[in-house]
């Protein structure tokens, strides 16, 4: 079961999805005054403006944060860039629509970001599972 949850300030809306966290703290260490894991609601939306909190969304390694505008604007504009970033000693996140095509054909669609290992020890393939740390890859 594919869990989400969505907390808002009205102008913005972050999803988490705890399924895909990987626990970098990313989120944590950025932004305290909104992601406060000890706390629950762990999200509080009130603690930086819309674009921090965007901003720092789309620095979570592994995709279990996301964010959209809650405007009249679609989701595919307010997502139609494609961005790739290649994290020191980590995996390497798209973010963006993706469709993705797995090696036995099979695919599935990730609407806002994935992120892929490169390290090549994940569990959970071509998606990084944090193994990169354990493992200490260098990359």
């Amino acid at each position: 079961m594919d869990v989400k949850r969505e907390y808002t300030n009205g102008d913005i809306t972050v999803v988490w999805q705890p399924g895909k966290c990987i626990h970098s703290e990313n989120c944590f260490h950025g932004l305290p005054n909104v992601f406060k894991p000890k706390e629950k609601p762990w999200i509080d939306t009130s603690g930086a403006t819309s674009a921090e909190m965007m901003s720092q969304v789309n620095k979570c390694p592994s995709g279990a944060l996301s964010a959209y505008v809650n405007s009249e604007k679609s989701k595919e504009e307010v997502m139609g860039k494609i961005k790739i970033q290649v994290f020191e000693n980590g995996p390497l996140r798209v973010t963006g629509d993706l469709e993705i095509t797995h090696k036995d054909g099979s695919s599935e669609v990730k609407e806002t970001a994935a992120s892929f290992c490169r390290c090549g020890h994940s569990s959970n393939k071509p998606f990084c599972d944090g193994s990169h740390k354990k493992e200490g890859f260098i990359g």
